[in-house]
This record gives structure tokens, C-alpha cells and sequence, in this order.
């Protein structure tokens, strides 16, 4: 058994926490906000974010990144994508040469436009470093439903590694290796499930959503092919796969907020309501500029990235995206 550090103690990083604990491993939770780890630490459980799930012994809570980090095997880093460079440079002084560091976090670094990966080449580029990502509610994976997800790193042997560290009866992990396409296909279904959201607001029915998927999967992969992923990574696990369970579950935070905009709600408040992280508000704005950067077109993201900016309203939106110029599907 290993011993690993969580930084980053939301709905998702707790249910990592509990897998990997119950498992048997010895894990240690921090995150930066102090009244939550004390009250992690005093009911033992995620009464905030992943509540009625007790913790195993094996669990405990840290007080200080240290504390999370000493003489771990694994770093797993759950913080939301727009913090994940100031939780990686607060844990490198921790990190030592052996240790992996896992990042589950699914967005673009908005100014920078880069991915979570790109940022740790950037901060640490010796670190040995993977994604894990693919369809998984926090809430689901937390009770021990069946889950299946895929790891990858520039190391295969670093990749086989997390997946021996993480798998059991109820969550299987297959390997890869387009770290690219992995990331690409976590960040961009997020904006994709906000629009899905806002279709069902609106009261349209499954037409609308599963035309709204699919052209949506199409520019998630245009958008991965000029930055060099995989194509077939986004008909896997970690691109329709993440994108089916986003676009249609209620488990889903992004469409939630979705739905509430489509419903009327100033998009600002929307969020606000949703009393967590919505990485699809913060990766459109991203995923837009990035698409104008290599020159990839992206309606649907760019009509959901309007709307968040308040210059048009969802149903202006929509009459945008049904009007445009005729087209060959597969162009």
C-alpha cells in the first residue's frame, strides 16, 4: 500500500480520497480553505461537498501542505483548474524526485491558454507527471458505483503505475497516452454540458441536445487536431464518454448552471447558486481565445462564450447557431 497526498478537498478530490483509502492506502487531504478541513477533520465526512460518505481510517485530514506531503508516494492535485498553478507552486518545495504528481483538474489557464500539463512543464518540467480523467461523478465514485476513467503520461511506466495505485472492482482504469487530447476532451465538454444545460432551460427536447453533443464533440476534436492530439481520444472515455455523463446527468454542475440561464438567470448568479467551481464559465472564455489563436472554428463555444459575457441572450444564441451558412457535415 502507498501513501498519498490529496491537495484539494472538494467533492471530487474527497471521492479520490475515499477510493484510494478504502483500498487501503494511507491518504492525507489538505485544502487551503482552514474552516472546511477542520470541519472534514470533526465530522469525518465532506458534509459540504460530498456528504453522508464516512471516512475510513485510512483518511485523515493535514493542516499545512506539508503535513499533506511528507514522505508520500503520490501527490494528487484536485484543486480547480484556474488555482492548480499556485497549488503546484505551493506543493514543489514538498515534491520530492520519486513522487507522481496526479492532476484531475479539467480546464485552460485562462490568460496563459495552456493546459494543466503545459503548466507543470512549465513550473517543475522533471516532474512525473499524469492526467487521470474521464466520465466520473464525484457523488457516484464516492459510493463506490462501477466508474471507469484513463490515465495518462508522457511515462507509460508512470501511467501503469497510477493505474495498479487506483484500480478495483468498482474503478477501472485503462492507460494511454495523448496527454493533449485527454485534457482537451476533460476542458472542452464542460462548455458543451453549459450548453446543454441551456438547451433544457429553454425547454427544448432531446433534438436539440444530442445535435448540440454532436457538433459540440465535433469542435472539441477540431480544436485537439491543430494541437496535436489523438483523434480517436475523443470517441473514448475521456471525450464522448465525459461528454455523455456532463451533457446529461444532474450530478453535473455545469449543466445545472445551464439550465438556470436558459431558465432566465443572470449567468453570474447561475454560478453563484451552483456553490461550486463551474469549470465550463471560466474554460469557454479560454477555449474561445485559443481557437482564434491556431485558427480553428468553434460556433458553439464561442455562442456559449457570448452569452456568459451577457453580449447575447440564450435564445439569440441559439437563433445564431441554427442560421449559419449551409455546410457539409464532416467539412
Amino acid at each position: 500500500m502507498k501513501k498519498i497526498g490529496v491537495i484539494g478537498a472538494g467533492s471530487w478530490g474527497t471521492a479520490l480520497a475515499i477510493t484510494l483509502s478504502n483500498k487501503g492506502h494511507s491518504v492525507k487531504m489538505w485544502d487551503l480553505d482552514e474552516t472546511h478541513l477542520k470541519e472534514l477533520d470533526e465530522n469525518r465526512e465532506n458534509v459540504r461537498y460530498l456528504p453522508n460518505i464516512k471516512f475510513s481510517d485510512n483518511l485523515q485530514v493535514a493542516f499545512s501542505t506539508e503535513e499533506a506531503l511528507d514522505g508520500v508516494d503520490v501527490v494528487l492535485f484536485s484543486a480547480p483548474a484556474q488555482h492548480f498553478r499556485s497549488a503546484l507552486t505551493g506543493a514543489l518545495p514538498y515534491i520530492k524526485e520519486n513522487m507522481i504528481a496526479v492532476n484531475v483538474a479539467k480546464g485552460i489557464e485562462q490568460g496563459s491558454l495552456k493546459r494543466m500539463s503545459e503548466i507543470a512543464e512549465e513550473l517543475a518540467p522533471n516532474l512525473k507527471y499524469c492526467v487521470l480523467s474521464g466520465p466520473s461523478h464525484a457523488e457516484e465514485v464516492g459510493l463506490g458505483m462501477p466508474t471507469t476513467v484513463a490515465v495518462a503520461s508522457k511515462d507509460r511506466a508512470v501511467a501503469e503505475f497510477i493505474q495498479d495505485l487506483f484500480i478495483t472492482d468498482r474503478f477501472r482504469v485503462y492507460t494511454a497516452d495523448d496527454i493533449v487530447g485527454i485534457e482537451l476532451g476533460g476542458s472542452l465538454k464542460n462548455i458543451i454540458a453549459l450548453g446543454a444545460g441551456i438547451s433544457d432551460g429553454m425547454g427544448f427536447g432531446d433534438n436539440a441536445k444530442a445535435a448540440l453533443m454532436t457538433r459540440g464533440l465535433a469542435e472539441m476534436k477540431r480544436l485537439g487536431l491543430a494541437l496535436g492530439a489523438d483523434e480517436a481520444t475523443f470517441l473514448g472515455l475521456t471525450g464522448v464518454g465525459d461528454l455523455i455523463v456532463t451533457c446529461t446527468s444532474m450530478h453535473s454542475r455545469n449543466r445545472r448552471c445551464g439550465i438556470m440561464i436558459g431558465e432566465g438567470m443572470d449567468p453570474k448568479e447561475a454560478t453563484e447558486k451552483v456553490g461550486m467551481v463551474v469549470e465550463g464559465m471560466f474554460t469557454a472564455i479560454a477555449a474561445k481565445q485559443l481557437a482564434e489563436k491556431v485558427g480553428v472554428e468553434m460556433p458553439i463555444t464561442e455562442g456559449i462564450n457570448d452569452v456568459i459575457d451577457g453580449k447575447i441572450d440564450a435564445r439569440s444564441a441559439v437563433e445564431m447557431l441554427m442560421t449559419r451558412d449551409r455546410k457539409h457535415e464532416l467539412d
